[in-house]
């Protein structure tokens, strides 16, 4: 099990393990499957674009048809997200941590759309698991189809467009850089998931602060 999740959350063997296909399920489950929040989004666009200019043998697609497809996989997830949420409604609020859900970042995400609403849904696409969650809340609170389908073309096109052309030319650019994949992941992580970490700890705060007024 631990070299099975071992597998797909390193970019490197999902495309030597599943190559293009692979690719395109994994990002359409972080995009709105709740069990997708801990897949590597961001650093296989990366590594995608990357390999694509350095090593075009292990991935023979040429970039801009791989911008498609991927583009396609993304949103393809976020309406998949959208439905669900749509079905399940705030029900899902109420589920207990898991190994595959985790209450934190649902707060995180309903946080972040408190602040930035309807473009959540483009900004979070940056963001670790608020890819993952955020089409799934705006199905559960009834955001309207069509702004929905619109964030969500504009979030998965830059994004998946941003990440994967900037490996695509700095390969290009600099071939060596791939002997360094593990530090640019690493980094990938850390940022990113820093922002996330402070949504999370502001809501924490606010919370902890509502309580200690009902208590006084």
């Amino acid at each position: 099990m631990w070299d099975f999740i071992h597998s797909i959350t390193s970019p490197e063997q999902i495309l030597h393990i599943g190559g293009l296909a692979l690719v395109l399920i994994i990002l359409f489950a972080e995009n709105g499957i709740i069990i997708g929040f801990f897949l590597p989004g961001d650093s296989l666009l990366f590594f995608t674009g990357l390999i694509t200019s350095t090593q075009p043998q292990l991935l023979d697609t040429p970039i801009y048809s791989l911008l498609l497809y991927m583009s396609i996989a993304s949103l393809a997830g976020c309406l998949f997200g959208y439905y669900f949420g749509w079905k399940v409604g705030p029900a899902i609020f109420n589920r207990k941590d898991s190994f595959f859900f985790k209450r934190k970042y649902v707060d995180a995400t309903r946080t972040f759309y408190e602040r930035h609403g309807g473009k959540t849904l483009i900004l979070g696409k940056f963001l670790p698991y608020i890819r993952t969650f955020a089409p799934i809340l705006a199905g559960v609170i009834r955001v309207p189809f069509k702004s929905f389908v619109g964030y969500n073309i504009v979030g998965a096109i830059a994004w998946v467009v941003s990440l994967t052309l900037m490996g695509f030319f700095l390969g290009e650019k600099f071939p060596g850089i791939k002997d360094y994949l593990e530090y640019i992941i690493l980094g990938f992580i850390v940022v990113t998931n820093g922002f996330v970490i402070r949504a999370y700890l502001k809501e924490r705060k606010k919370s902890q602060a509502k309580e200690s007024e009902v208590i006084d």
